[in-house]
């Protein structure tokens, strides 16, 4: 069985202008609008095969640019150093200290 993995659909969010026209329609019908690989196949007049050949085609596309760009992996960083400083934010505001978070935030951002 031929499994979707989700991931691919936010690297498509990040990368798809990087992929051809065709890849791209079809990685958006697969994972956006959740179509099977026979519909698929149906809209774009190819094999339910050449779809699935697609599909991983593109996905290796989306995996070599998240390898070589690191987009999702410094998107999820921020978001991380985000989190942490709002907890400064509110340790601050509670007159609390804010130091342990304020240094673990900047050393994700020095990684």
């Amino acid at each position: 069985m031929f499994e979707k993995n989700m991931k691919f659909a936010y690297l498509l969010d990040l990368y798809g202008a990087l992929l051809d026209e065709h890849t791209k329609n079809v990685l958006t019908s697969y994972y956006e609008e959740d179509l099977s690989l026979g519909e698929i196949a149906e809209e774009t007049g190819i094999s339910r095969q050449g779809v699935r050949h697609a599909v991983k085609h593109g996905e290796e596309q989306l995996a070599f640019y998240e390898e070589k760009l690191e987009l999702s992996q410094k998107d999820d960083t921020e978001k991380a150093v985000l989190a942490l400083l709002e907890q400064a934010k509110a340790a601050l505001l509670a007159g609390t200290d804010a130091a342990p978070l304020i240094s673990e935030a900047i050393a994700k951002i020095k990684k």
